[in-house]
């Protein structure tokens, strides 16, 4: 767990790690919207965890390696990155920041890495793919309404989007006890509890009331939740998407893409194995950040035995936990094809929208740039399980 410095966090100068922009983001939101980004499910073990297990491996350096230039590029997905980061897909994005995935895409495009748009995104499919030239993924939830799961296939194809990754792991909602208790909706429903928060946060009222209208534009023309009727995003899970998904439905929603396709949730080898047999281009590691079922395992816990098993045969991608260089670099000498994360922006995202995010890409950047170089390697794949030692 990364702990924040004991100093004040009040401007985005003073960021320096993923902990100070989430203490600025705590400042800058009201207490609901913080929370929901902030939260986990039950008692949030899992969600703790996923950063936690990072520190049970410890990196072992090479020295005299001359490092002087180091690249730090990859190919994740048919596409190239010029870091093996991606921007993990994360729902409703403008609540927390005016700007939204439009700053987050910036970002993405700017550094030249993966950036993912979720289906409940606050800027739709098409102005994504119009605006923005950098690798795009849109991450699939899985809707009882066929028709909403067909068009947002057609939004993906004529938007030239790269890849759809499908969410496995939200066939019902994990229990969010944070949002319960702070009564977090979308869009935002504000209670006798919550108003003061809320009035004592102008510059993020202001913003929500004056400038564009809150939506959820790749969902409104089917369905009204979340956009024009306040929802709790464990509610919307537990109405609106299917429990019935299976392998079968994944199977044809990659036949009816047919395109680079990638199932996010993926937590054993059973499932990596099935997943590999059946031809995805690529396996998200993760457990939904800790959203989902807690006390299951962190995926950096998981990453080893699923890269043994299938990293010959299909790209592995680590999802969650993510607040350092470090961990990148660990997860890049088990195999892992890329490291993706969601809050380590969406804090950035919430404390001071476009500059914010790129402030937080570029301290990751810079150290995985000097991570590399303190490891004596100056290219991605000559980092191994060599370089690793368990406590």
């Amino acid at each position: 767990m990364v702990k924040p410095f004991p100093y004040a966090v009040r401007r985005l100068g003073d960021c320096q790690n993923i902990a100070d922009f989430r203490e600025l983001a705590r400042r800058r939101l009201p207490f609901p919207v913080f929370h929901y980004i902030d939260g986990a499910a039950d008692d949030e073990i899992t969600k703790d965890r996923n950063t936690a297990a990072f520190a049970d491996v410890d990196l072992v350096p090479d020295v005299l390696a001359g490092v002087a230039d180091v690249d730090t590029s990859t190919t994740i997905m048919g596409r190239a990155s010029a870091l093996p980061l991606m921007l993990s897909p994360t729902a409703l994005q403008r609540l927390f920041h005016w700007q939204g995935e439009r700053a987050v895409a910036a970002v993405a495009e700017k550094f030249g890495i993966w950036f993912g748009i979720s289906s409940l995104a606050t800027v739709s499919i098409a102005e994504i793919g119009a605006r923005y030239s950098g690798p795009k993924m849109l991450q699939y939830y899985y809707h009882k309404d066929r028709g909403l799961n067909a068009a947002l296939l057609e939004q993906a194809k004529a938007a030239k989007f790269d890849a759809v990754t499908l969410t496995v792991d939200t066939i019902v909602s994990g229990n969010r006890e944070r949002c319960k208790r702070t009564g977090f909706t979308s869009p935002p429903r504000i209670t006798p509890a919550s108003f003061l928060s809320y009035a004592t946060r102008p510059r993020w009222a202001l913003d929500y009331l004056f400038r564009e209208k809150f939506d959820l534009p790749n969902l409104s023309g089917h369905v009204a939740a979340g956009s024009n009727v306040a929802l709790s995003v464990q509610d919307y899970f537990n109405t609106m998407l299917d429990p019935s998904m299976d392998w079968k439905a994944a199977e044809k929603l990659r036949d009816d893409w047919g395109g680079t396709f990638c199932l996010k949730g993926v937590m054993s080898v059973g499932d990596a194995r099935r997943a590999a047999d059946m031809g995805v281009d690529a396996i998200m590691v993760s457990n939904h950040g800790g959203r989902q079922l807690d006390g299951g395992r962190a995926p950096f816990d998981q990453l080893d035995e699923i890269v043994q098993a299938v990293g010959d045969r299909v790209e592995v991608i680590l999802d969650g936990g993510v607040r350092r260089g470090s961990h990148v670099l660990k997860a890049m000498a088990l195999g892992a094809k890329g490291v993706s994360g969601g809050r380590l922006y969406l804090y950035a995202l919430a404390a001071a929208g476009q500059p914010g995010v790129d402030r937080a890409v570029g301290l990751l950047d810079a150290e995985i740039r000097r991570g590399m170089q303190l490891m004596g390697v100056t290219r991605l794949d000559q980092l191994t399980r060599a370089h690793l030692r368990w406590r």
